[in-house]
């Protein structure tokens, strides 16, 4: 019997006491991969928006979209929740890589019904399918009165997304740069580095960022979601956190979900940092 503790090991360890079902991913990008219930599926909440990006950019990438093309804010696109569109009236006009920035930075709802109506969600479907995730789909627009859900995939699908960014492979390499650029500005890393030491990643301390993230975070009812790219000295590595069956649904910054998540988060930074770039030696 293996009596190493593992990185796998002490992950799960410190989720066995964690009233819900953690999803894990991890790629250190040295043929070091952990896998938890990754490939279950889950609700997306807003982690579906980095598809709807990728699709944006695919169909860029094929001339049938331009990110210069101006869209209009519709009433048929009005929803509650996160961003700052729910604060204007429907009749403003955005171009089409405002919109998308606004739905990844931000998280904007609108923004996001705004970009499924350009793209068609069947269009995005395909999209989603011809980039291998096969196990992700967008169901419906954004509209919590009308709809229990609003996408399903699994960690891996997920990290596959960030996995293929971070070596240029997912779109083109110039695409893949324009969407880590977008992702880079997520305003949302309640999960992935909320116990990082803020030293890290504060440049007025260090006069440089060592530590960055390229990630795109999700939360409903039924689910609290992370995941992306964790850039480091030593390189990156991609991480994928989602949850579900918690019987907690209030949002608050101390959330199981959150405060697990993050354990597991910096559990991780400590590993890869102390081997130098990988979870295992």
């Amino acid at each position: 019997m293996d009596s190493r503790l593992t990185l796998e090991k002490r992950i799960e360890a410190e989720i066995m006491s964690y009233d819900g079902k953690m999803g894990i991913y991890l790629d250190d990008f040295h043929g070091n991969v952990i896998a938890i219930h990754a490939d279950e599926a889950f609700e997306t909440a807003s982690t579906i928006k980095t598809y709807i990006l990728a699709c944006l950019f695919d169909e860029v990438e094929k001339g049938n979209k331009s990110l210069e093309d101006m869209i209009e804010y519709k009433e048929e696109h009005v929803v509650d929740g996160s961003g700052v569109l729910p604060d204007l009236e429907p009749g403003a006009m955005l171009r089409v890589k405002d919109a998308a920035t606004l739905m990844i930075i931000v998280s904007d709802n609108i923004a996001t019904n705004m970009m499924i109506d350009y793209l068609g969600l069947e269009r995005i479907n395909q999209c989603i399918k011809a980039l291998g995730c096969k196990d992700t789909v967008l169901h419906n627009p954004i509209h919590f009165e009308q709809y229990d859900r609003l996408g399903t995939s699994t960690p891996e699908d997920y990290a596959s997304i960030f996995i293929r960014l971070a070596k240029g492979e997912l779109i083109s390499p110039g695409a893949d740069e324009k969407m880590l650029d977008i992702l880079k500005k997520q305003h949302y890393n309640s999960m992935i580095t909320k116990d990082f030491p803020p030293f890290y990643m504060d440049s007025d301390n260090t006069d440089d960022i060592l530590i960055s993230v390229a990630s795109k975070s999700g939360s409903m009812d039924a689910c609290r979601n992370d995941g992306g790219l964790v850039f480091t000295p030593y390189g990156p590595y991609a991480i994928v956190m989602f949850h579900k069956e918690f019987s907690d649904a209030m949002y608050y910054p101390a959330h199981p979900a959150t405060v697990f998540g993050a354990r597991i988060s910096r559990m991780i930074l400590d590993q890869f940092l102390a081997l130098e770039g990988r979870f295992l030696k």
